[in-house]
């Protein structure tokens, strides 16, 4: 992401370089690390593999996958997030990697258990100083869209 992507999706990033613009139709990935001595995944990105300590590489770890589990929290949330948000596990299709992470307020009523899922930016809530702050998020997949 970078300072137009930014202004674009009217917040700032969280965690910069967690999330990879794939293309300029809201297509995201979520960046994370291989080891190419051994074939670790790790999310998020760590330095060293934690299998055999050889140095990991930045990758893009998925792009979307299935939903394992999730909870719906009814609760007043933090940092601005809408009530009720949902938070999951998925299981990424390119990597294997089970992933947890918020999903898309919008989708919370409709949630089942192994749906497909893709990767997505939003603007949800704030960061600490208040500002408007972008958010990776599982959204669940368009039906018959194809994932890479």
């Amino acid at each position: 992401m970078n300072a137009r992507n930014e202004a674009a999706e009217g917040g700032v990033e969280l965690v910069p370089g967690l999330v990879e613009a794939l293309d300029g139709a809201g297509r995201y990935g979520l960046m994370g690390s291989r080891c190419p001595d051994c074939g670790a995944w790790a999310f998020p990105a760590l330095e060293r593999c934690p299998r055999c300590q050889g140095r990991q590489a930045p990758t893009r770890v998925g792009t979307a996958g299935s939903l394992y589990t999730y909870t719906v929290v009814r609760t007043r949330a933090p940092f601005g997030l809408p009530e009720p948000y949902a938070v999951g596990y998925v299981d990424l299709d390119e990597s294997g990697l089970r992933v947890f992470g918020l999903i898309d307020p919008a989708a919370t009523d409709g949630l089942e258990v192994g749906q497909r899922m893709e990767i997505g930016l939003r603007s949800i809530g704030v960061d600490r100083h208040g500002r408007p702050c972008l958010r990776p998020l599982f959204q669940p997949a368009a039906r018959g869209k194809r994932h890479d």
